[in-house]
């Protein structure tokens, strides 16, 4: 992981259990508010913190929320014991099932709900950022920069599982994975070529 994502779990118990306290908090406003309309007071309230421990641990709300989505989207990485390499289709697979997973959590069982933006901005930056390690991990060659490569299939991948998780009558989880992944594998070709 990267060390922006890094200090999203940090080692010490105290400062971790202040960090949950704060996204728990969050999560817990999120049900009943937009995220433009929460203050950081709000969520320092909620997590029984003052708003100086807030920003001990956290830049502004924005940063907040992209370790409160990438908690959970590595939570269910893990339930499926993936670590993401940049090019094994397995676990390109197991990204893609995790994203239609926390995406249909996140619509509540109602396709119909628009994700609020800032929600979409944090998934799609966790997505890249994990990529973006992998990508890192095997050093595509010079003329594909990682970072271009991390944000061509972030975007492809979220665009393509949130369309899935609009569509009515839609097909499982498996099949749009299987799909994905037939789709987005040559765009990292380039990583299978360096490890081969």
């Amino acid at each position: 992981m990267s060390s922006s994502s890094e200090s999203c779990a940090p080692i010490d118990p105290r400062i971790r259990r202040t960090r949950q306290l704060l996204q728990q908090s969050l999560h817990k406003l999120l049900e009943t508010k937009d995220f433009d309309k929460i203050s950081v007071h709000e969520i320092a309230d909620a997590a029984t913190v003052n708003r100086a421990t807030f920003y001990d641990h956290y830049g502004d709300k924005f940063a907040l929320l992209e370790c409160m989505v990438g908690s959970r989207f590595h939570e269910l990485l893990q339930e499926r014991q993936v670590v993401f390499n940049g090019g094994c289709s397995g676990a390109l697979k197991a990204l893609v099932l995790a994203l239609c997973d926390y995406l249909t959590q996140l619509q509540g069982g109602d396709p119909k709900r628009p994700l609020q933006p800032h929600m979409e901005s944090a998934v799609i930056a966790v997505l890249r950022r994990i990529l973006l390690d992998g990508a890192k991990e095997h050093r595509p060659p010079p003329e594909v920069s990682p970072e271009i490569l991390a944000a061509t299939v972030s975007w492809a991948l979220y665009g393509a599982a949130r369309e899935w998780v609009h569509t009515p009558n839609r097909g499982s989880s498996e099949e749009i994975a299987q799909t994905l992944v037939k789709l987005v594998a040559p765009i990292l070709e380039p990583l299978a070529a360096v490890r081969g």
